[in-house]
């Protein structure tokens, strides 16, 4: 009882995340097939998304910017989408958190990966193997030029991480 009635304390710093819910996700996804979206799939009662909460949003921060976007969907609220994109929200799962990287609308990559007998492949969620195995400075990078508008007469910088969190303009 005591579990059901006080919840865990939830990640409520800055950040440039978009939440899903089951009715939102796929039209998000599908909106504009030129931007690459990272999304998160949790559930609150999960230590582990706790945990990896305030590093995805550290990550929005250094890397969103019009052409790369970061998103949450609660599975352990929306049971649907967590069958829909086949994330395990059993208790015993080792696949919360799930992170899905999605261009164009489609599933490129995940973490953890599945094995062929349907289990997760452990995976450390920390900053530096997000930024290593989804390749986010090269993303980023991407993610910029592509979003530039033509005719730009601007000179082109490759401007440092950080910055994606000053420059937050839509294109």
């Amino acid at each position: 009882v005591f579990l059901m009635t006080c919840k865990p304390p939830l990640y409520m710093g800055p950040e440039y995340i978009k939440y899903f819910s089951d009715k939102t996700i796929d039209e998000e996804l599908e909106r504009d097939k030129r931007v690459t979206w990272i999304v998160e799939f949790f559930a609150n009662w999960s230590s582990e998304c706790q945990s990896f909460a305030p590093i995805f949003a550290d990550l929005s921060l250094k890397y969103n910017c019009s052409g790369l976007h970061f998103g949450k969907v609660d599975v352990g609220r929306y049971t649907d989408v967590s069958t829909r994109y086949k994330v395990s929200t059993s208790p015993l799962t080792k696949q919360l958190p799930t992170l899905i990287l999605f261009q164009g609308g489609t599933e490129i990559m995940r973490r953890p990966q599945i094995d062929k007998k349907g289990r997760a492949v452990s995976w450390t969620f920390s900053e530096e193997n997000v930024i290593r195995e989804f390749n986010l400075n090269e993303l980023y990078q991407k993610a910029k030029k592509q979003a530039k508008p033509r005719g730009d007469d601007a000179p082109e910088e490759a401007p440092e991480p950080g910055a994606a969190a000053e420059n937050k303009k839509d294109k």
